[in-house]
């Protein structure tokens, strides 16, 4: 018996035993500060929502714009992510969207303008984190994707930083929901927050889509969680109820989450299939209540 490796892995192994002890002992007392997006109820009014939300322990209710915040804070409700605003160039072509976005020079100063009207707006009301996203690749490199992307949003953030608001770009699937979209692996996500050079900027780190794209998405947490400010839900495959018809266990990706010291929102991003969405929602939430 090769006594001195024994010894230096069982040191090891009780190492890591430790660590993850703190782990959980880190995640024991802390709670998840929920929130679902508006759009995966479409057919259910704000109101009605915002009602049927605080019952069920909502925090939020997201991917809205600054005008919808009366209606929020009647309910004692806030949004965790305003929704990106949108804007047209003069040849037309509507930008802020998923697939035209900040990846491409010529769109800058159309989007610079929009949302420096957004982030006054948002700030106006209230709100501290606006969605903003990549934009496709239609044949860029993700190198002049990254550099595109710092060049447009440095030029937002001076304004953001003052604002006291973080402008978050959401990681996606190119393989199944957005075909060629550029943000969409973790390391490219952090590649730009790291170029960016401001703790304004930050990831969106939606589970579903990286679930799709690279898996490992309790380790790629543990790894990234410096860089992300916002979680998004959803069942793979399929999008739909996060329960145990699909293949992620979203109780263990929780408490993960919370040992990272996250004290942001989630947002459940699924589309309900049964008739009743909202107990599909509750279901959602009480999934997550770890």
């Amino acid at each position: 018996m090769n006594t001195g490796k024994t010894v230096a892995v069982t040191a090891a192994a009780t190492a890591l035993a430790t660590r993850l002890a703190a782990a959980d002992s880190a995640a024991q007392g802390a709670k998840i500060n929920h929130s679902v997006c508006k759009w995966c109820y479409d057919t259910i009014p704000l109101e009605d929502l915002c009602i049927a939300g605080k019952e069920m322990g909502l925090k939020s209710i997201e991917l809205l714009m600054p005008r919808d915040f009366p209606t929020l804070q009647k309910h004692g409700l806030t949004c965790a992510m305003v929704t990106a605003p949108s804007a047209s160039t003069a040849a037309g072509v509507q930008l802020g969207g998923i697939e035209r976005a900040f990846n491409r020079l010529e769109h800058h100063d159309t989007l610079v303008a929009v949302y420096e009207a957004h982030l006054k707006a948002s700030a106006e009301v209230g709100a501290k984190q606006v969605i903003c996203f990549s934009g496709n690749r239609d044949g860029m490199s993700d190198e002049q994707g990254l550099e595109n992307c710092a060049i447009g949003l440095k030029r937002l953030l001076p304004l953001a930083e003052k604002l006291g608001i973080t402008l978050v770009m959401e990681l996606l699937n190119s393989k199944v929901d957005h075909k060629d979209y550029q943000c969409d692996h973790t390391a490219w996500g952090v590649e730009l927050c790291k170029r960016t050079g401001s703790e304004n900027f930050k990831l969106l780190y939606d589970i579903y889509h990286m679930q799709i794209m690279e898996g490992d998405v309790i380790a790629t947490i543990r790894e990234n969680h410096s860089f992300i400010s916002h979680y998004h839900t959803g069942g793979v495959p399929g999008r739909n109820e996060i329960d145990d018809s699909q293949e992620l266990f979203y109780p263990a990706i929780m408490r993960a989450i919370l040992a990272t010291g996250y004290t942001g929102y989630v947002g459940q991003e699924f589309i309900p299939k049964r008739g009743d969405k909202l107990a599909s929602l509750k279901q959602g939430v009480d999934i997550c209540t770890v």
